[in-house]
């Protein structure tokens, strides 16, 4: 775990880097390790995703944010190459990713973990851990047949597994199979196992959605945890709570645009966002007009239900 004063000093950087920046949609960031332009998804006539412009600064914690069918992780399959994008680009350290599959994607140091986890199952905590590390050695058909050119590098990743496993408290559940974990252990795992990769950036998609309230402060101090190991995050999260907790930066979907960004401070107050959350003018009084139509309306809607009774 870093010291207190090597947190204070990441904490401050990345505010630092977001400090009287503007609180627009697609704002250029001083240190951008992702870059987004122009992604667009389509399925059918619905058009899912249509992002001009997104930066994320590098080593801060950015929250994406925005009303269910937002867009949000959809977004998140195009980056990540789970989904392919009808159009748009984006880089990740200054490499173009479009087209790249997520294998590749995860060995350039992107990873993403899953709203709905994908734990395997039938293979141990341990086994889930070592699957997520690169390069082994005993992939190689050939290789696998001689021990010895691979058990080394085994031994290596087991001890690193074993390291995460204790950090994040699932060393006891080490031999037991993933899928008899709780949701919230599940979650600790696969960010665990997203960790073996030894990432530059972390996507987290609702990694507190199904978790018992038991273990959401003990995600919550992993999730922060990632930046003070130098690490990036952008995580999409619904609990606003926890957006205003932990975030150094947010950014808002509405309908597959990014309608607004800006600091967790300020961005609920932002009416873009309140209207996307609650409906254009939620706040408004009605006019004469619209209260008239309303009333119409409901004396419609009563005597409809008056005359389906009196039928019966």
């Amino acid at each position: 775990m870093p010291d207190d004063t090597m947190t204070t000093s990441r904490k401050a950087s990345a505010l630092a880097a977001f400090k009287d920046m503007p609180r627009e949609p697609g704002v250029p960031k001083p240190d951008p390790i992702l870059v987004v332009d122009k992604v667009v998804r389509r399925f059918g006539g619905l058009t899912a995703v249509d992002v001009d412009h997104v930066e994320i600064q590098r080593g801060s914690i950015t929250a994406l944010i925005g009303p269910n069918g937002a867009g949000k992780t959809t977004f998140f399959n195009q980056l990540t190459g789970f989904d392919t994008a009808d159009a748009g680009a984006w880089t990740f350290n200054g490499r173009a990713m479009n087209g790249v599959p997520a294998h590749k994607v995860a060995r350039n140091g992107m990873v993403r973990t899953f709203q709905l986890t994908k734990a395997l199952s039938r293979l141990t905590v341990l086994e889930n851990m070592r699957l997520g590390a690169q390069k082994q050695k005993g992939e190689s058909f050939w290789r696998a047949m001689i021990p010895a050119f691979w058990r080394g590098q085994e031994d290596e990743i087991t001890e690193r597994a074993e390291e995460l496993l204790v950090r994040f408290k699932l060393d006891a559940k080490r031999e037991d199979f993933a899928g008899s974990l709780s949701g919230g252990q599940r979650k600790l795992l696969e960010m665990a196992r997203a960790l073996m990769v030894e990432p530059e950036l972390v996507m987290l998609d609702e990694p507190m959605a199904g978790v018992n309230p038991a273990l959401t402060q003990s995600l919550l101090g992993h999730v922060k945890d990632l930046r003070e190991q130098g690490m990036t995050v952008l995580f999409v999260e619904h609990d606003m709570d926890m957006v205003r907790d932990i975030s150094d930066w947010v950014i808002v979907m509405a309908q597959g645009t990014v309608i607004a960004e800006g600091p967790p401070s300020t961005i609920m107050s932002d009416e873009r966002v309140i209207d996307a959350y609650l409906g254009a003018h939620h706040d408004a009084p009605l006019s004469d007009t619209e209260l008239e139509s309303q009333l119409h309306e409901a004396e419609a809607a009563l005597e409809a239900e008056i005359e389906e009774e009196t039928q019966k």
